[in-house]
């Protein structure tokens, strides 16, 4: 079997920020990492559950909606995918996620999506520590910018 991009990515050099994973056609595939891999401090299930809540619903009202194709998170609990139509340049890519970033570690109340009809697993969240997710990646991503988004190789 051919070897799927992602696996192509040196994880050992493989730093926080948020990177150009892939494009295809008019899709682009970004890597929002949030913990270093391999290193054994992975997100919190809860937590990464509370912030997914969150972010997918700041993202998909922002006036980029009909844009924004999926927000989810990695198998590896080390970060977030976002897939997007390239009408979304790579600038604006990232500041919807600085804003998204914002929103989350400043939310109070009832996260979206919360009841039993509405989730899956309605039972496992983590505002505080989606809070805190948020907190360090909107300083990691603070000064990012479009050179930024190379994985180094």
């Amino acid at each position: 079997m051919k070897k799927i991009a992602s696996f192509t990515v040196n994880h050992d050099k493989l730093e926080k920020g948020m990177y150009i994973s892939r494009i295809d056609d008019d899709i682009v595939t970004y890597d929002i990492r949030m913990k270093k891999p391999n290193k054994g401090d992975y997100l919190e299930n809860a937590a990464m559950h509370t912030f997914e809540h969150l972010f997918a619903t700041y993202a998909r009202n922002t006036k980029y909606s009909d844009s924004i194709i999926y927000v989810g998170p990695m198998g590896c609990r080390t970060g977030f995918y976002f897939l997007v139509r390239d009408k979304i340049s790579h600038k604006e890519a990232l500041e919807i996620i600085q804003e998204s970033f914002d929103f989350i570690k400043q939310f109070e109340g009832k996260i979206p999506g919360t009841t039993r009809q509405e989730c899956g697993n309605y039972l496992e969240h983590n505002l505080a520590g989606a809070k805190k997710i948020a907190g360090d990646m909107a300083e990691v991503l603070k000064n990012w910018s479009e050179e930024k988004m190379v994985y180094e190789q």
